[in-house]
């Protein structure tokens, strides 16, 4: 059986149903809004032989459209702005005539014979076709508005998609910068770790700037234990004066330059954006750079970037300094230990034994090399010289001064001069030969070949004290003259002299024993302590006598040693 044969308008109507799905396929394969909106315009316009349209896109949060595409005249032209925003009722509407929105017509300024068709989706408002009145000046048919709006859906549809398609384009570009950048970085990373000298470190974060960036112009900048210094530099004219680079560690972390900074330099240089650098919350570095070659600004990503690159910089390079500050620290304790063991040898080692007497001595020094001396050696004429002292301050300058007085004690014990006479020659030599915040406190003594007379000369030293049976408090041995190296020999040092008796105990000390704090720093150790503890262990041996105040001192001061403990402990039998 054969079909009937199809009206005219059903003719029409199919040929208009394959021009839609045709249109409606190729707008949403394409990815591009402009083609999607172009044709759009020209198929509406081709389709009511309407002389003008016009499509404006929505503006989100500017209250505002734009003019996209534009025919005819007489109308806005496109990119035009118009500073518009519609009342919900009118947004919701699918076909907009103007003789029920006569303003919204006026607004946009056209005839209010022409229809607008709302471009929208489910969730958001895109901006509106505008058609001009036909030719013919009759009003569109409803299968013609029925055309229009179904095409505009399909256009809104394809504009959402490709609106979508270009944002994850966009992410997709940025996640590619990114994975880009983060390799970037992870090379560098490596090739810094590798790096130990400040210089090759400066290459190649140049290297960096100039390959990744395209920056012809920059400055990288550190302050290294307080002095603001440049480290690499390119296309700069002339390094900035270091008032200048004082002043640029005082600007913000992130300065995009607009010239109100108070610093000529970054104009001359063309600096557009300053970086700060900080390391464990302190500003020791700084990026400054110019006009990259590609003509592009600086974003968030740029700026993110040279951040990230600045620090690996800058952390290469306090791993450099802290190596070259651990590979000094290394050689000064080398120094150092070389220096105590010197010094060490300077000390008798071990310590002369005399008839009659029972000897013992210690130094026991704040830090590997210190200040105090003590001595002991025996004279041509059977006799024994024995000496104690402590030089002002601590360390290498302490130890110097304590290794002259050493060698000038040696060069004099052999000739026949008094203790006097010797002090007063040990006392200009070191006053002429040292700064005058140098001295020396100084005791020495001369036990006789017979062991029965002891002879000294106390230059303004502790003095040592004499226990006696049958006397509650010790003598004092204090005779003398002023400390070694505070003035010339203006009155010559006075001697005197006791005779040993059966159970004397002498003790000889340096300030580290009496000035000795508590943990808190509040109290000293004192004489009246130091003689306590001697009563107490008075009938031990001189050795147990020793070990009896070095523990007593450590028990008060919790076992911390600010100064030298220097001690002789000499007993008669």
């Amino acid at each position: 059986m054969s079909s009937s044969p199809l009206t005219t308008e059903e003719r029409h109507s199919r040929f208009e149903l394959r021009t839609l799905l045709e249109t409606s396929r190729l707008l949403i394969e394409s990815q591009d809004p402009d083609f999607v909106l172009n044709n759009l315009l020209l198929i509406t316009m081709g389709k009511l032989l309407v002389p003008k349209g016009m499509i404006l896109i929505h503006k989100p949060g500017d209250e505002a459209y734009f003019v996209s595409k534009s025919k005819g005249r007489g109308w806005l032209g496109e990119e035009d702005e118009l500073k518009a925003e519609f009342p919900s009722s009118v947004l919701e509407q699918s076909v907009i005539y103007g003789e029920k929105y006569e303003e919204v017509f006026t607004t946009i300024g056209i005839e209010k014979e022409s229809v607008l068709f709302n471009l929208k989706t489910s969730n958001h408002h895109l901006g509106f076709l505008c058609l001009g009145p036909k030719g013919n000046k009759q009003p569109l048919t409803e299968h013609e508005l029925e055309f229009i709006e179904s095409l505009s859906i399909i256009s809104s549809v394809a504009i959402a998609n490709s609106r979508m398609f270009q944002e994850l384009r966009f992410i997709n570009r940025r996640l590619d910068r990114k994975v880009h950048d983060l390799n970037t970085l992870l090379e560098l990373s490596k090739d810094f770790n590798l790096m130990v000298d400040l210089n090759e470190i400066a290459k190649s974060f140049k290297f960096a700037m100039l390959g990744q960036m395209l920056i012809r112009t920059f400055f990288f900048a550190l302050d290294i234990d307080g002095h603001k210094t440049i480290v690499s530099i390119s296309g700069i004219k002339d390094e900035p004066a270091q008032k200048e680079l004082d002043h640029l560690f005082t600007l913000d972390d992130i300065t995009h330059v607009n010239g109100s900074e108070g610093c000529g330099f970054l104009e001359e240089n063309s600096i557009e954006l300053l970086i700060g650098l900080r390391f464990q919350n302190e500003k020791i570095g700084i990026v400054g750079v110019g006009p990259r070659a590609t003509k592009e600004g600086y974003g968030d990503a740029e700026v993110t970037f040279l951040q990230s690159l600045g620090n690996l910089a800058l952390l290469a390079i306090q791993k450099t300094l802290l190596l070259e500050e651990r590979i000094e620290k290394k050689r000064l304790e080398e120094e150092l230990n070389l220096a105590k063991t010197i010094q060490e040898g300077l000390l008798p080692n071990p310590i002369p034994e005399i008839n009659g007497f029972d000897i013992a001595a210690i130094n026991v020094s704040s830090r590997q090399v210190g200040g105090d001396y003590f001595d002991l050696l025996k004279l041509q004429d059977e006799g024994h010289l024995l000496a104690i002292a402590d030089v002002t301050g601590k360390g290498v300058p302490a130890s110097l001064l304590m290794a002259n007085l050493q060698s000038m004690l040696h060069a004099l014990a052999p000739l026949s001069v008094t203790l006097e006479e010797a002090s007063g020659r040990i006392n200009d030599i070191i006053h002429e030969n040292t700064p005058p915040d140098k001295f020396i406190t100084f005791f020495w003594g001369k036990i006789s070949n017979d062991g029965k007379r002891f002879k000294y000369v106390n230059a303004g030293h502790n003095p040592p004290m004499l226990f006696r049976d049958g006397q509650k408090e010790p003598s004092l041995l204090e005779e003398g003259g002023v400390i070694l190296g505070a003035m010339p020999t203006l009155m010559p040092y006075e001697c005197s002299e006791i005779e040993f008796q059966s159970g004397d105990l002498l003790v000889f000390f340096t300030d580290g024993v009496t000035e000795a704090m508590n943990p808190d720093q509040t109290e000293e150790y004192e004489e009246e302590r130091l003689i306590e503890c001697i009563q107490k262990n008075k009938g031990k041996s001189s050795e147990e006598i020793m070990q009896a105040i070095i523990e007593d001192i450590n028990v008060f001061s919790d076992n911390i040693q600010y100064d030298d403990i220097t001690m002789i402990v000499l007993k008669v039998n």
